[in-house]
């Protein structure tokens, strides 16, 4: 049977697997069938081939109309499979109730996977977007959950890098008073090329929001998070009106990296237990809880306080299981005194207070 096929007969409960190798495609995959809670319609890599699946659309035209997969069902499980080289988005998702998991978007000419036209509770599990870039060099993004999005979406353990505009993209029309929350999720050199030189995209690691009319509210929570590398700002503002928190997170090495500007004001900004390894440029809303970060209290975060600060290994493989690899960068050198410096924000720690930061230490 062809994906095709079944993806038209599929119904709740049921199960499609794609064996391993490079399925060349033409044509928009599109996922209209609604699963249930409980009875989710799955589409995976098979499990005993050693290959993954991949879905290669090189033969696509860069076109708006011409994105890999369209996913409007409800209540669908995707699991390990690569989608390359889509004429536009990778993946589109306007369903809800969805899951993505350990799956990569690669080399799009649109963002590698978009949320958009109401999508809500969608989760997206370990998944990586990377080397996405349309030809004016300028406009495509990693992940995205923007323009009329729903509510509710959430990123767990994804990486964004090497995309061209953001890593990460939460700009507004006309959706208004959304949440969108991520969870140890990384990007790195957005804003490049994947030769590494500088395209004429935004440049961030994760932008928050932003609108036409600046004056829309993408509420946005980022806990365990790290921008590193990024052309210009590692946690952005871009006139987003709603309200930011930023706990455990790191920033380092990003042109600003973290920018919450004057104008067109956030309601508020809460960052905590954060580590800001270079500059960052203003940090202001309407309200703010700003405390227990590495650039105050007499802390200062230096290279020396890390066991690397080499961001290459951000991009290293992942584990068998999908998801993220275990590394020294941004680890707490004994006797850093970014170790025990944070305060209880609900993030799991060990010792008599929380770590500045995204990695706990073992004491």
């Amino acid at each position: 049977m062809t994906l095709a096929a079944a993806l038209l007969q599929a119904d709740a409960g049921d199960t499609i697997y794609l064996r391993g190798g490079t399925y060349a495609l033409k044509a928009t995959l599109s996922l209209t069938k609604d699963g249930m809670s409980g009875a989710t319609i799955e589409l995976r890599a098979y499990p005993l081939d050693s290959e993954r699946p991949l879905l290669d659309f090189s033969a696509m035209a860069e076109s708006s109309s011409n994105r890999g997969l369209v996913l409007s069902g409800d209540y669908w499980h995707i699991y390990g499979i690569d989608v390359l080289r889509a004429g536009d988005n990778g993946m589109f998702v306007s369903g809800s109730h969805n899951v993505i998991e350990y799956s990569t978007f690669v080399e799009c000419a649109d963002t590698g996977l978009q949320l958009g036209g109401g999508a809500a509770d969608n989760l997206v599990l370990n998944c990586d977007s990377y080397f996405n870039a349309d030809s004016s060099l300028e406009n495509a993004d990693g992940f995205a959950a923007k323009l009329d999005v729903g509510t509710g979406n959430k990123f767990v353990g994804c990486r964004a890098w090497n995309n061209l505009d953001d890593g990460w993209d939460g700009y507004l029309r006309p959706a208004d008073n959304v949440t969108t929350t991520y969870d140890g999720c990384w990007a790195i050199d957005n804003g490049k090329l994947k030769n590494g030189s500088v395209g004429a995209g935004d440049g961030n690691g994760f932008k928050s929001g932003g609108s036409d009319g600046k004056d829309l509210h993408h509420n946005a929570v980022y806990t365990r998070c790290i921008a590193a590398g990024n052309v210009n700002d590692g946690f952005d503002h871009n006139s987003n009106r709603g309200s930011v928190t930023i706990l455990n997170s790191a920033a380092h090495a990003n042109g600003s990296n973290i920018n919450f500007s004057t104008s067109n004001i956030a309601a508020s900004l809460t960052i905590r237990n954060t580590i800001s390894l270079g500059t960052n440029g203003s940090l202001s809303a309407t309200t703010t809880n700003i405390t227990n970060n590495s650039w105050q209290g007499g802390l200062s975060a230096t290279s020396g306080d890390f066991v690397s600060v080499d961001t290459s290994l951000l991009k290293g493989p992942r584990k068998a299981d999908g998801s993220l690899p275990d590394i020294d960068y941004l680890k707490l050198v004994p006797g850093s005194d970014l170790r025990d410096a944070g305060i209880d924000v609900g993030v799991e720690y060990s010792g008599s207070a929380p770590d500045l930061g995204p990695f706990e230490s073992e004491e």
